[in-house]
């Protein structure tokens, strides 16, 4: 299984289990993360969702081989009828709290899912990254609207424009994680945070979550709505098969011939 989901004690743990590919993500992947988030918000016994992956790895990102597969697979269907889709909505949807614990490297959508979390851990290893410019995309998901608000313009556009990757400390000090802890005690740590909301008032922790999100729902379906569109017609554009190529071909891409 490519994704463990399991339920003990209030909490619903999610966690990446595809480590000899680093993680890289599927569609299969994606609807079995949307499934799992789906049943956790009807089961009344869970309390909290965890998500993670492995000590050495978070999630590389999306499994290109496949992505690209399924971006022509899916040529007009609707954004919202794919697995991607239907994760992060799930996930940003939640009326359950969120818990995230990071470890080794984050890469695109593993950085963009922690936005629609709400409490965000990282491990000393951890290191994230947004390569969405250097692969001749955009940002996804409401990351544009949501790392401005979390770090600032000019930090965001720091990641977002460059798409150079970052460590633990440096997301730390932007406030797009909480705390940084030992590798050994990262998933402890955010298991014990998760059993702390479990402890309360479900009612309480989900109005506050609810309460908190309001302001700010509608900018993120909004400006999610508007990236991914941009995002797929990016997809077929020169640059990106240029750089999906020179990936694929294990070279540097060139983009001085496009304007």
């Amino acid at each position: 299984m490519e994704i463990l989901s399991s339920k003990a004690d209030g909490i619903l743990t999610i966690e990446f289990n595809r480590p000899e590919r680093k993680n890289a993500i599927t569609s299969a992947m994606y609807q079995s993360m949307a499934d799992a988030i789906n049943d956790g918000e009807r089961d009344a016994s869970v309390r909290a969702i965890l998500i993670a992956g492995k000590p050495e790895i978070f999630t590389a990102g999306n499994d290109l081989e496949d992505f690209l597969k399924s971006a022509r697979s899916s040529d007009g269907v609707a954004l919202e009828e794919r697995a991607v889709f239907r994760f992060m909505l799930a996930l940003s949807g939640a009326s359950k709290p969120v818990v995230a614990a990071v470890a080794g490297a984050a890469v695109g959508i593993g950085t963009t899912l922690l936005m629609h979390c709400d409490l965000v851990y990282a491990a000393d290893n951890a290191k994230f990254s947004m390569p969405f410019s250097q692969l001749g995309l955009c940002p996804e998901f409401a990351s544009s609207l949501l790392l401005t608000q979390v770090a600032g313009y000019p930090r965001a556009a720091e990641k977002l424009m460059l798409g150079e990757a970052f460590l633990a400390q440096e997301a730390l000090d932007m406030g797009l994680v909480s705390k940084v802890l030992p590798v050994a005690d990262l998933l402890p740590y955010a298991r014990a945070q998760a059993a702390k909301l479990v402890a309360l008032p479900a009612s309480s922790v989900r109005a506050t979550k609810q309460l908190m999100k309001a302001s700010r729902n509608a900018a993120i379906t909004q400006t999610m709505t508007a990236e991914n569109k941009l995002f797929s017609a990016m997809l077929e554009a020169p640059e990106a098969k240029e750089a999906f190529t020179a990936f694929f071909e294990k070279r540097k891409p060139d983009f001085s011939k496009f304007a």
